[in-house]
């Protein structure tokens, strides 16, 4: 979006990034509160992480946005 030079709310674009999670994450991730987007991603990056130790995810299932 920043490149098209196109303004949105934060929060459609954190919105939009939790639409496009592995369903896994974005699960864990529907039960925090979170004011940037930058907190968002660190915290994705980290449930990932813990998931991935656990053995829950599929290889490649996360992709950070949708492809649509």
């Amino acid at each position: 979006m920043i490149r098209a030079n196109v303004n949105e709310d934060k929060e459609v674009t954190m919105s939009r990034f939790l639409n496009g999670l592995n369903r896994d994450i974005a699960n864990v991730m529907g039960l925090q509160s979170y004011v940037e987007i930058e907190e968002l991603v660190h915290f994705a990056i980290k449930v990932k992480g813990q998931l991935k130790r656990k053995g829950s995810t599929r290889s490649g299932a996360y992709s950070g946005y949708s492809s649509g």
